[in-house]
Formats: structure tokens, sequence, C-alpha cells
């Protein structure tokens, strides 16, 4: 399994006191498996995809990813992980606003040794669509553009697991649907797992397997059957 989560639960400590976020979770996500995070707001599902991207550290039980040991790791060695194995897309897009768009994607490759980061990162602009705005700042470019650089920058480097939070939360039914198109797209292109979080219907109907939580508890899971998935 790509994802292994056993018996997680996940505590806060609050301005009221601790709060209790997720309970005794226990989940697998297997390669190339497409799954999306549904269920009310509050009901953990974010919270869900930070531990497993090691951005959140359980309370009690074991984070697996690519059969490594997250909750056993230190945040450097978590960093290092992250930066080899996992893209991450947040609805909010978090692109550094001092940096171009192909500085932004080319960052985290040069952070990783990649002898052609801005040759992968141009690659990777043109493919979202951006090509022409390579040089631009996020100033500069709308939501969607934005989004498609953040999209970008979590692919450059091949990731085998793809971490998506509301993606299309910050944007337009018709910009979010062309983002919705490039990130399954990414995920074929590389061959990639992907885990999201959506309120979005259409978007977890294009998921191969939804999971729902409420109330930081696992409630049910649905597979798309065979007719759906043509």
């Amino acid at each position: 399994m790509v994802l292994s989560l056993r018996d997680v639960s996940l505590s806060l400590q609050g301005n009221a006191g601790v709060v209790d976020i997720l309970h005794d979770i226990s989940l697998e996500v297997a390669a190339k498996e497409t799954v999306g995070l549904v269920g009310p707001s509050g009901s953990g599902k974010s919270s869900l995809l930070m531990l497993m991207g090691g951005l959140e550290r359980a309370t009690s039980g074991a984070v697996e990813a690519l059969g490594h040991d997250l909750t056993a790791m230190d945040e450097d060695a978590l960093a290092r992980f992250r930066r080899g194995h996992m893209g991450v897309v947040f609805q909010s897009f978090h692109l550094i606003p001092t940096m171009t768009a192909l500085e932004n994607v080319a960052t985290p490759l040069e952070l990783a040794g990649v002898a052609d980061a801005f040759d992968r990162a141009a690659a990777e602009l043109d493919a979202v669509g951006l090509g022409h705005r390579t040089g631009h700042y996020p100033a500069q470019m709308s939501g969607g553009e934005q989004q498609r650089v953040a999209l970008a920058r979590a692919a450059a480097p091949r990731p085998d697991i793809l971490l998506a939070d509301e993606p299309t939360g910050n944007l337009d039914q018709a910009t979010g649907a062309a983002i919705m198109d490039l990130l399954f797209g990414l995920r074929d292109r590389h061959g990639a797992t992907l885990v999201l979080v959506t309120h979005s219907q259409e978007l977890a109907d294009r998921c191969d397997r939804t999971i729902r939580l409420v109330d930081g508890r696992l409630d049910r899971e649905t597979r798309r059957t065979a007719e759906a998935a043509e």
C-alpha cells in the first residue's frame, strides 16, 4: 500500500482546552488510486490529509507512506521525504510572492538537487498552459493561474503521492473545472496516487473511491462503479 493509517487519532490544544479532531482512523490507499475525502465542514478532512503528508503529527496510531513510518520521523526527515515523494496542493496556493512562476516551480527542484530544475519547471508550466507566464509574479496572475502554478510545482518533482486540499475551493465553477482536468491529467501523466479533499460532488465522483468523514470518524466509503468510470 502507498498509504496506510492504523488507529490514528489527532488532538490539538485550543483556547478552551484539548480538541479531539480525529478518532481511530484506519484506512489504506493503493498505488495509483484516486481517493476523495468528503464530509461536512469541520469533519476532519483536511486534518486527515495533513496527517497523510506528515504536515500534522498523529496523537496516537501509525501513519505509513511508501513503507516509511511518518510518525517516527523528525521534522527534517519528514521534509526530505515529502520533497522526494509527495506533492501538495493547497486551497490558498501558497506561492512565494517575490518569485516568478518559473522560480516558484523550480525552487523545490533546486532544493532536491535536480540539475535541470528550470528546464523541468518550464516544461511543467507549459503542461498546465502557462508557458507564456513563466516570468510573471503571483500578484500578476488570476486565482486560476496561481493554482495552475501550484499544480505545476507539486507535479514537477514527479511525486509518488499527490495530496490536494480543496484545490478548486477558491475558484469559480469554470476555472475549477479546468483545474480538475489538469489535476487528473497530472496524475495520469506521472502515475501518482492522488488523495484530495473536496466539497465538490462532481470532483468526488471522478475518484476511484470516496471516503466520508463525520465528526472526525470514518462514516462510509463508496467505490466508483464500472459504469461511472466509462
